[in-house]
């Protein structure tokens, strides 16, 4: 069966203006931008739909242990830190969150912000919060394009600035630490909760785990045709597929627990004979083969 996805959308101080255009969302004057939408989810804060039901995992026999996301960015996130599974077990009775973002378009002289600059340690970083600096002066910064990709590892420190469209896929976990938050205030001027002491609590200082060598960097992907894998994590998998139009791909879906999606980033495409359109979402159960033909020139996310 093809589940067919509705996502959650939702509005964030810092969205932008792609998200209600390419997912067609309602446009309400005065109200915060989109700044997410929730593609495959059965996490209670952001539930993907399907026939205009919440999804959920329906036996012992499936499991959805990721989460997709589209991002749109008018303005830089705040600096965050996700914890690792044993932390986030123990503190907030919830799986950690590792992640990964691929970018789809981004303005000019866009940044993400990535780890640790050489010689932060915890001692002087908790020195610059209490002196009230820019944080963000304290992390690698990548400039970013089309077909970039990143993998953030729970510990790692990181920003998302402004002007960037991105695919994210993390394990399905709602818990994020602000550390800094740019000194920005809502409308009615009050500043967003911050956890300093916990993101001190799980931040990577070491060298090793703040390098493009860790972050799993990659580039110019959207040109490399075919099927690609981007990386394997204990609780998700995914590949980018690039075809050209009228191109067809066969994808066998190995029997596992964990459900089989597909994210469409660009073109539509037929799968088992049913149209997905951009920037759409589905969902697989009992499906062991698919053969996915591009209607015109594709790319799109598979993950398993």
């Amino acid at each position: 069966m093809i589940y067919h996805l509705a996502p959650t959308a939702q509005r964030k101080i810092w969205g932008g203006k792609n998200l209600e255009i390419i997912k067609k969302l309602p446009h309400v004057a005065n109200a915060e931008p989109f700044g997410e939408t929730w593609e495959i989810s059965v996490h209670p804060d952001g539930p993907s739909f399907h026939n205009g039901k919440a999804l959920v995992v329906q036996d012992r026999f499936e499991e959805l242990t990721y989460l997709v996301k589209l991002i749109d960015t008018g303005d830089a996130l705040s600096v965050q830190v996700h914890p690792g599974d044993e932390y986030a077990r123990l503190h907030e009775n919830s799986s950690g969150k590792s992640e990964c973002w691929l970018i789809l378009s981004a303005e000019k002289n866009a940044l993400i912000y990535l780890g640790m600059k050489d010689g932060v340690t915890r001692e002087s970083f908790l020195k610059g919060l209490e002196n009230k600096k820019n944080m963000s002066e304290y992390l690698n910064s990548y400039e970013v394009m089309p077909g970039d990709f990143f993998y953030v590892p729970a510990g790692s420190i990181h920003a998302i600035g402004a002007g960037i469209t991105m695919a994210e896929v993390q394990q399905s976990s709602g818990i994020t630490y602000r550390v800094w938050d740019w000194n920005r205030v809502d409308s009615k001027g009050n500043p967003r909760e911050l956890h300093v002491q916990k993101s001190l609590d799980v931040m990577n200082f070491d060298p090793k785990a703040n390098t493009p060598l860790h972050f799993k960097i990659m580039h110019n992907l959207f040109s490399q045709a075919g099927k690609k894998e981007l990386i394997e994590h204990p609780t998700f998998k995914f590949s980018l597929v690039n075809l050209a139009k009228y191109q067809s791909i066969e994808i066998m879906i190995p029997e596992q627990k964990r459900l089989a999606s597909l994210l469409n980033l660009h073109g539509k495409i037929t799968v088992n004979g049913e149209t997905i359109e951009t920037y759409s979402a589905a969902l697989f159960r009992e499906e062991s083969k698919l053969i996915i033909t591009s209607l015109e020139d594709t790319s799109f996310l598979f993950l398993e």
